[in-house]
């Protein structure tokens, strides 16, 4: 059976579907719409990039680059001017702190400043260059961060001087080790070399660690030249146990002729001497004169002086007084075992004096020799004071007797020695520029003039005198001599074969000299006229105290030896000497 509904058609109607052309139309102008509005979008942004862009680069025109920062400094984006500022501010005391420097073994310091060591904050600065015109590198400077170092400069020869400076400081002499006492207790001295700054390495060194970049190292290692030593500590060490410690751990003996002497500890630690050895130690040795002065007075009565051969006018005559021969100590021999002796102990700590004959300086034979057989010369003056006349007959008393061997000078400073209240003189007049004064060994130069006639006429050798500024009246003109301990002296030669004895003779009123010796020559003085006269000052003294002179002229005058052999007359030398005098001024004592 079919059902009823079996035959039934259904027809379902079909919905149109749109046009194909329609539906492509409207996508194309979706996407157009929508890349108009990303190409304004984008061109908006890149506008404003771009505007952005032109105004950070206009804004930082001139500026340092953003992100820079000098030796932590920031300085990024500043203007120069400021950014300089701020880098003399925040790095310049830092930059100028003292350097500290190692000299060898010695700290010193240098300040930059004055030594030519500054900051170049404009070349520092132009490190960082100019402002980039990359976008990128103008975008990432907002976060990352360019250092520079600070550039420096250096005056090579202002830190030269500076470190010239420094040599007192730092530089010193080599010092050899040694031994020195505390009385008789001795002290090791440790040796130290020598050292000298070397300036022009120390320069080149200094400027180079500047100019890295004004950071230095504290303390810079500076060159040094050294100067060794040839001790070392240990053989200072060694000599003191050794050498010195037993030297002066007891007194010595010296046994002479019927009596000791002792040598003790403190003499013994005063005598030695040090020196460096070849092994680092110390070589020993004695300082024998401050021994031999220790013991010499402890044994001076087992000595015997000698005793030159005298020469003595008697009877008018020369006469030979024999010389004396002397027993005394020889000390370079009695010394010579003293160093060995001072390492010992007990009763070994003794040495024996050894003695020996002791010639005179003269002897009887030598004084014979000399050919002092005959007055050759005398020469007497006059006309002094009294307390003038003590003076010179002081002087008279320390020259007579000298003896002037052949090719000798005889000095009468050197002679006589000091002259003052010590050694017997006496204040008296003198000639001060022409005024009378006084003063201690007044009247000295009379003797002076008398001692050069005699050996003028004597013929010796005219070394060294001097005339008065001022002529003296009682003086042969241009023959006559001044003199003044340690500036003036009168000093003559002997230059012939044979010896001369210098006699003295004082009275109240006069002084001679005489030489004694062989006669060789025949002397004759020939004085010259008075030429080119010069009128004396007048001068008024209103002190005291003062002594009125009516004044003298000056003049000109020549004086000639002529020198003859004294057997066949011939002549042999002549020679003129030319000598001015002051006028005398005329002195005026105001009431």
């Amino acid at each position: 059976m079919t059902p009823p509904d079996a035959d039934r058609t259904t027809v379902i109607p079909l919905i149109p579907a749109a046009p194909a052309h329609r539906l492509v139309h409207t996508s194309a102008e979706h996407r157009g719409r929508a890349l108009r509005r990303t190409s304004f979008v984008a061109a908006t942004v890149l506008g404003l990039l771009a505007l952005v862009y032109g105004i950070d680069v206009a804004m930082s025109a001139g500026k340092v680059p953003r992100g820079v920062t000098v030796a932590g400094v920031h300085v990024g984006g500043m203007a120069r001017a400021m950014a300089e500022q701020r880098l003399r501010n925040q790095l310049g005391p830092r930059l100028n702190q003292p350097i500290a420097l190692r000299v060898g073994d010695v700290d010193a310091t240098l300040e930059p400043r004055r030594a030519g060591l500054t900051p170049d904050w404009t070349a520092t600065l132009a490190q960082a260059g100019e402002q980039p015109l990359n976008p990128w590198a103008r975008l990432v400077s907002l976060w990352r961060t360019r250092e520079l170092g600070v550039v420096t400069a250096g005056d090579r020869a202002t830190l030269a001087v500076a470190l010239q400076k420094l040599r007192s400081q730092t530089d010193r002499v080599a010092v050899e080790g040694t031994i020195r006492f505390a009385g008789t207790r001795p002290i090791p001295v440790d040796p130290r070399p020598g050292q000298h700054l070397d300036v022009p390495a120390a320069t080149d060194l200094i400027l180079a660690v500047w100019i890295h970049g004004g950071t230095v190292q504290a303390p810079v290692p500076t060159p040094v030249t050294t100067q060794p030593v040839r001790t070392t500590a240990e053989g200072i060490r060694a000599a003191l146990r050794d050498i010195v410690e037993p030297a002066v751990s007891a007194p010595v003996t010296v046994a002479g002729d019927s009596h000791d002497a002792v040598l003790k500890p403190d003499v013994i630690a005063a005598a030695l001497r040090f020196a460096p050895d070849s092994r680092g130690g110390l070589t020993t040795t004695v300082d024998n004169p401050m021994v031999i002065a220790a013991l010499t007075p402890q044994l001076a009565s087992t000595q015997r002086p000698g005793k030159n051969a005298e020469i003595l006018i008697q009877g008018g005559a020369p006469v030979v007084l024999p010389s004396v021969d002397g027993r005394g100590i020889d000390w370079a021999a009695s010394l010579l075992p003293l160093l060995d002796v001072l390492h010992k102990s007990g009763s070994e700590r003794t040495l024996s004096a050894s003695y020996v004959t002791l010639p005179p300086s003269l002897s009887t034979e030598q004084a014979h020799a000399l050919g002092i057989t005959t007055q050759i010369s005398t020469f007497t003056t006059g006309g002094f004071a009294t307390d003038s006349g003590r003076n010179i007959r002081r002087v008279a008393e320390q020259v007579n007797g000298a003896i002037v061997r052949p090719g000798e000078t005889f000095s009468l400073n050197g002679y006589t020695g000091p002259r003052n209240a010590a050694t017997g003189y006496v204040d008296a007049g003198i000639i001060d520029h022409g005024r009378p004064s006084r003063g201690i060994g007044g009247g000295i130069s009379q003797f002076a003039t008398t001692l050069y006639n005699a050996a003028y006429f004597a013929g010796m050798t005219d070394v060294e005198h001097k005339e008065h500024s001022y002529y003296i009246s009682r003086y042969p003109a241009a023959r006559e001599a001044t003199v003044f301990e340690g500036a003036i002296d009168v000093k003559f030669r002997d230059d012939s074969s044979t010896g001369i004895l210098i006699q003295t003779a004082w009275t109240p009123s006069s002084i001679t000299v005489t030489l004694w010796g062989t006669k060789h020559v025949d002397v004759e003085s020939i004085t010259g006229p008075r030429t080119d006269f010069t009128d004396p000052k007048t001068e008024t003294i209103h002190t005291q105290p003062c002594t009125p002179t009516q004044g003298s002229p000056g003049f000109t005058v020549t004086d000639t030896r002529v020198i003859r052999d004294a057997k066949t007359h011939t002549e042999l030398t002549r020679h003129t000497r030319k000598v001015t005098y002051d006028p005398v001024p005329h002195v005026i004592c105001a009431p």
